[in-house]
């Protein structure tokens, strides 16, 4: 057990994925490493070593010193370079390489989590050279390690734990930004709803309401009279939110009744993580 209990269901979920990804890759021979994943542009060694350098940044291990080569087109932002640093510096490591460095952040970030006396509200390391709290940033690496384990899963054809602990962490963020995605981004009227009915291995209804200002705001109660009504499986509504897939090639697991239109705007919105 951490400390303070509020850490120790992230804490769960991250060693729950973390060692399914270690479970993954450990067999794979030298050029399945190379897969492509759902996740743009990246392979399963470059998911791995985006895995690796993030927990390397957690322990507050220094970054390493490296310029990524001029034709990485898909590197666009601040924040794509800062992340594609630490996955560029690994792309020509060997699977031994990939699997012992793997192994050992594995264990030091174990150890550093058994031993966690921080409060919660403690201020650590963000991209970027920003701050968040600990809670927050062990919350996001379970959310990260979880998503890319399903990356993975996918990339491999082996797939599972879409209900593990990661998952309803996944879940928790991902309807947490639906507000914004109906409210703002997809721009649905005041005064009406959305409702989100999702089934699968893990099942959720849940509506979000525009007021008269155009603020969204999310709820488990069933709406009488929703504009728009999207049914579709876990699985999808995560691939779609997370940028995996586009709404043109899940159509056909998707189940949107009510205005159309507004229903194409959400889904044209809907991905929410870079």
């Amino acid at each position: 057990m951490t400390v303070h209990p509020s850490l120790q269901t992230y804490a769960d979920a991250w060693t729950h994925s973390i060692e399914a990804i270690s479970e993954l890759v450990q067999p794979l021979v030298e050029g399945e490493w190379n897969r492509a994943t759902p996740c743009p542009n990246w392979s399963v060694r470059d998911i791995v070593s985006h895995i690796i350098g993030m927990e390397c940044e957690q322990l507050g291990d220094p970054r390493p010193i490296h310029t990524l080569p001029r034709d990485i087109f898909h590197v666009q932002t601040e924040l794509a370079r800062y992340m594609e640093m630490q996955v560029d510096v690994r792309r020509h490591h060997t699977a031994p390489e990939m699997t012992s460095e793997l192994e050992y952040t594995i264990i030091r970030r174990a150890r550093q989590l058994r031993n966690e006396n921080r409060d919660p509200d403690t201020k650590v390391r963000a991209p970027l050279g920003a701050e968040q709290t600990l809670e927050l940033a062990l919350r996001m690496r379970a959310f990260d390690v979880w998503v890319h384990e399903q990356d993975l899963r996918w990339a491999l054809n082996k797939p599972g734990n879409l209900d593990s602990p990661g998952a309803y962490v996944a879940r928790d963020i991902l309807l947490h930004t639906l507000p914004r995605v109906v409210a703002k981004d997809a721009g649905a009227p005041p005064n009406s709803a959305v409702v989100f009915d999702i089934h699968g291995p893990v099942e959720f209804l849940r509506t979000v309401r525009v007021d008269a200002d155009g603020h969204g705001t999310i709820d488990g109660a069933p709406s009488l009279g929703p504009l728009v009504t999207l049914a579709m499986d876990w699985e999808t509504f995560l691939r779609l939110a997370c940028g995996r897939v586009r709404p043109h090639a899940v159509a056909d697991r998707v189940k949107a009744e009510g205005d159309q239109a507004l229903a194409d705007a959400i889904l044209r919105e809907f991905a929410v993580t870079p």
